[in-house]
């Protein structure tokens, strides 16, 4: 082969000899020299033909093999269903139990043998006595083999094997009359040969495919050589395979991904870093960057061609610093060269940082929305408002029936009510607001009391304990697909005031970096739910005591009838009064003063 000198810039060409001038004006290599045994395309032409001849063997050998272990058992089947099948017909017990079955059986035997193309169809009494046979002159005699079976009331059929015929399957019936008795025989016959002539059927198409598919490899080899001939720039095997092996070398060597692009915007080449950080496919060679699934931005930068340096760039879960540089001005054909490194550290920091920022912000909102009112039962549903969706799917509180009622609570007892339920959506099996749950000690919600720290169950599936109260509640919940909790004590002023359930289903499980935050947020919660405690109680106390000073009586007067009622303010501040002031002429006066001190009266004769 004729070999290009490279171009040196400064120096004379070197005079060429009268072998290399002749080899320059000859034609290009037509097809002899496209099938050298020797060249790269030949040996692939070889290979491709070997291939599909093995291909084209194979499927012959797969389909005769295949037909012989198939075409028995669809005699098998088609014998049973022509027995079967006439046995059951319609009339053929009442021409089995007329004066002449024959006359009746014989031509229905026939066509149904032809219709079923299968060998033969006989008909026999249960002596063994021919009513119907392809052969009439057959009929009437007894019929050879063993039928016990049969007249026992069963299906036989057997397989066997006659010289000049070859195996055959033959199948027969009973047929029974309505008291269960046998009144005559079936039997259908048929040869595995008439099954096999499916597998003659298809050999022509074949054997067309195959000579088709050779013709068709061996125009594309020869297109593939030609072209692989101008690409290689008439290199030999041996120097493209060392050409290769250093190039390969330094390319797997780098720890940076290497993309080699065209002008065109197709991919060239790509190192294995650069493979598993763009996550390409193997046949990613050839086709454009910007149809290989890569994010719109990454694709777009690629294609473009443009110098870029250090460009940050989200690729999947990775972020990449990525580098271009044109091709061309060194020398090359027109296109680009990519380096990428992966600097998904940095995005790991930064999703750290905009998690706890997140937190932050929540924990900002739940102290402006925690604790809005002085009752105990909206301040905890305003815990779960809180809390659902942005950190759990599913937020419960249990409060203890003291606390609801302003009381303190009883540190030693796992009786609680439940306060409030918030979820993502409806449907969940969790207990309802204002049901009694007793804790058992095993329980989170009972290691949690006991410690007065946050508990974690990452994995619900796995916790025993948790499940021991209410099994089929705990397990219409894993279906429902609540699968991670962390229960928190509401404590304030050293007192546990009850419980915060924090439930996942569609987020990830918890993890133990949660604790800290799901304790915070019911630390800020119980103080709200404290002060509507203390509030609730003082509240009572005072209600109390306006009842107390309440008169027990009225006076006796015989003016009118009085009757009173007392009304609590609703602000919680009072003062007004009525009063009834006996006059002298049986008259009486109303007086009623408010908390600013007029008085109002009217007197009534």
């Amino acid at each position: 082969m004729h070999r290009r000198e490279p171009r040196r810039s400064g120096t004379a060409r070197p005079t060429r000899t009268e072998d290399e001038r002749d080899a320059s004006q000859r034609p290009p290599a037509r097809l002899p020299s496209v099938l050298h045994v020797r060249s790269v395309a030949g040996q692939v032409l070889i290979l491709q033909v070997a291939v599909v001849l093995l291909l084209v063997v194979a499927a012959v050998v797969a389909l005769v093999l295949q037909a012989r272990s198939t075409s028995l058992q669809e005699a098998r089947d088609r014998s049973r269903v022509a027995a079967e099948t006439f046995a059951h017909a319609p009339g053929t017990l009442q021409a089995m139990k007329s004066p002449d079955p024959s006359a009746l059986l014989q031509p229905r035997a026939e066509e149904a043998r032809k219709l079923s193309r299968v060998n033969y169809i006989i008909a026999f009494s249960p002596s063994g006595i021919r009513w119907t046979h392809p052969d009439p002159r057959l009929i009437g005699r007894r019929v050879v083999g063993s039928y016990a079976d049969a007249l026992a009331g069963k299906v036989h059929q057997a397989t066997y094997d006659t010289p000049g015929v070859g195996r055959a399957v033959d199948t027969m019936v009973p047929v029974m009359d309505t008291d269960g008795k046998v009144v005559g025989l079936v039997s259908a016959g048929i040869t595995v040969k008439r099954v096999q002539h499916r597998v003659t059927e298809q050999l022509p198409l074949l054997l067309g495919s195959a000579a088709g598919g050779l013709v068709l490899v061996t125009t594309g080899s020869t297109l593939v050589s030609r072209r692989l001939r101008r690409q290689t720039h008439g290199l030999e095997p041996a120097q493209m395979t060392r050409m290769y092996e250093h190039h390969d070398a330094v390319l797997h060597s780098v720890r940076e991904g290497v993309l080699v692009i065209s002008g065109e915007g197709r991919l060239l080449l790509a190192n294995d870093e650069a493979r598993r950080l763009l996550d390409l496919p193997d046949d990613a060679d050839g086709h454009r960057v910007t149809d290989l699934g890569l994010a719109p931005r990454t694709a777009a930068l690629l294609a473009s061609g443009v110098a870029a340096t250090d460009e940050v760039l989200l690729e999947g879960r990775r972020l990449l610093a990525v580098n271009l540089r044109p091709t061309a001005p060194h020398g090359g054909p027109t296109g680009s060269v990519a380096t990428l490194r992966d600097t998904t550290e940095l995005r790991v920091l930064a999703g750290r940082a905009r998690k706890a920022r997140d937190r932050l912000q929540l924990l900002y909102d739940a102290g402006l929305r925690i604790g809005t009112t002085l009752d105990v039962v909206r301040t905890s549903e305003e815990l779960a408002e809180v809390a659902v969706p942005r950190f759990a799917d599913f937020a419960t509180v249990d409060l203890p029936d003291a606390v609801r009622r302003g009381d303190e609570p009883d540190t030693g007892s796992l009786a609680m009510h439940r306060t409030a339920v918030r979820g993502v959506r409806d449907g969940h099996s969790l207990y309802p607001v204002n049901a009694e749950i007793t804790f058992l000690p095993t329980m989170p919600q009972a290691r949690g009391l006991q410690s007065g720290h946050a508990v974690l169950e990452p994995d619900l599936r796995a916790a025993r304990g948790w499940q021991a109260l209410d099994p089929e509640r705990a397990r219409r919940m894993l279906d429902f697909g609540i699968h991670s909790l962390i229960s928190v004590p509401l404590q304030a002023r050293g007192v546990v005031l009850g419980m915060a359930d924090f439930w996942r289903s569609d987020k990830d499980a918890f993890a133990e970096e949660d604790l800290a935050f799901a304790e915070e947020l019911a630390a800020r919660a119980a103080v709200a739910i404290d002060n509507a405690r203390r509030y609730t109680r003082e509240h009572a106390m005072a209600v109390t005591l306006q009842r107390s000073l309440l008169p027990s009586a009225l006076p006796e007067q015989s003016a009118l009838e009085v009757a009173h009622r007392y009304l609590p303010a609703q602000g919680g501040v009072s003062g007004d009064w009525f009063d009834v002031i006996p006059l002298p002429g049986a008259r009486v006066a109303l007086g009623r003063q408010v908390a600013v001190g007029h008085l109002q009266g009217r007197l009534l004769g």
